[in-house]
């Protein structure tokens, strides 16, 4: 019995770092289309679609701060090169190599190897997707065992959506799919104790496909070992107190102190229940504990409309923060409006001269004065990496 339940949990810890590498290797391809990299290119008078250079890749990812060196970077690509992610354009190169050779994503020319885990993998990640572009009330946070669940399902009503969304027949081929998903990693029982079935019982997404991945993932065996509902917005965990690594100082502490888990800028967690912490990096940091105030910063809550009053004690000042390759490095908390948390001394966010306290006025030119923090998180998460921000700040006396 234990050799059997060793070999699965092998083939689920398999299953769910095939599904990080695809994960990681389509947002890439992405970013890259968005920059321009992959283009259509011509070489002895033939024309290769969709493809990039190797040697300017390797550029563009150390420039983005996504490799500190030429060989590590090589690294990466020969990852996803191994993945079946990419591949040389003739397939005349089994390796990455830094030359100006033509490689492409096999998304991008129809030859990604859709075999039955990659099929599973990705009618999850549109499952995920649907849910969480449309308004419905199937996740929300509910009670199990006496404990409340943040972002939970009840089984018996995600497999009613499933049909009424057209994903299944019947009732039996849903919990087929339901089974399927949690054996892949894509979604679990909120305790772990049950395998998925038509009833009662509760069930979160384990696996956030939106969180923002560094490409060093690809290079460590430990980027599953943390928990994906820990940090996601999208999918929390009954709340910890008790969470031991931690990532900055937030705020100065006050009488109340919790330590905080932030492992990834670029998931924006719900840090002490509320905030939104930008961070992607899959290993725990290696600096000391670092305390974060579950607490408001902020001495009273403004409304938007004493923030826009004319020759107010307010004045509006704008942010262009550039995402390093472990995200912005701030947390944002609070509603209508909400407010700046907390600042990573070290990240891009103080760097463009962000402080806590501030209201955030708009994102990327959008007004979010109406918005709670989860909407605003979820805007920059989604977003661009370069994000413009306006804020209310009050005026020096």
């Amino acid at each position: 019995m234990d050799n059997m339940v060793n070999t699965m949990q092998k083939k689920t810890a398999e299953l769910e770092r095939m599904a990080e590498v695809l994960v990681i290797g389509e947002q890439l391809r992405l970013r890259l289309h968005e920059g321009k990299v992959i283009k259509d290119r011509r070489h002895h008078l033939r024309t290769y679609p969709n493809c990039f250079v190797a040697k300017e890749l390797i550029d563009w990812l150390m420039e983005h701060r996504e490799a500190s060196d030429r060989e590590t970077a090589i690294r990466i690509m020969q990852k996803l090169l191994d993945h079946s992610i990419i591949h040389h354009v003739c397939d005349e190169h089994k390796d990455f190599k830094d030359m100006k050779l033509f490689y492409r994503f096999r998304k991008d020319d129809g030859t990604f190897p859709l075999d039955n885990e990659a099929k599973v993998f990705m009618r999850g990640q549109r499952i995920f997707e649907k849910l969480m572009n449309t308004e419905n009330t199937l996740l929300q946070t509910r009670e199990e065992e006496g404990e409340a669940f943040e972002r939970a399902l009840v089984a018996s009503e995600f497999v009613d959506w499933l049909l009424q969304e057209g994903e299944v027949a019947s009732r039996e081929e849903a919990e087929v799919l339901g089974r399927r998903l949690l054996e892949h990693g894509i979604i679990q029982h909120v305790t772990n104790k049950n395998h998925f079935s038509d009833g009662d019982l509760l069930y979160q997404f384990r696996m956030n496909f939106r969180r923002r991945r560094r490409l060093m993932e690809l290079l460590t065996d430990r980027c599953r070992s943390i928990p994906e509902n820990q940090e996601s917005p999208f999918c929390l965990r009954k709340q910890n107190a008790d969470r031991r690594n931690a990532s900055f100082l937030s705020v100065s502490p006050s009488k109340e102190i919790k330590v905080v888990s932030a492992v990834r800028r670029s998931s924006m967690s719900a840090i002490c229940s509320s905030s939104g912490y930008f961070s992607s990096s899959p290993i725990l940091s290696s600096s000391p504990p670092v305390l974060c105030n579950p607490k408001s910063v902020l001495k009273r809550q403004v409304s938007p409309e004493e923030l826009q009053t004319p020759g107010g004690p307010y004045i509006k000042r704008t942010f262009t923060i550039v995402g390093d390759a472990v995200g912005w490095g701030f947390v944002v908390r609070g509603s209508k409006p909400c407010h700046v948390q907390a600042v990573d001394p070290s990240g891009p966010a103080a760097a463009a001269g962000m402080k806590v306290c501030q209201f955030v006025v708009s994102v990327n030119g959008l007004n979010v004065l109406s918005l709670d923090y989860r909407t605003v998180s979820n805007l920059i998460l989604t977003g661009p990496r370069t994000v413009v921000m306006e804020v209310m700040e009050e005026a020096v006396q």
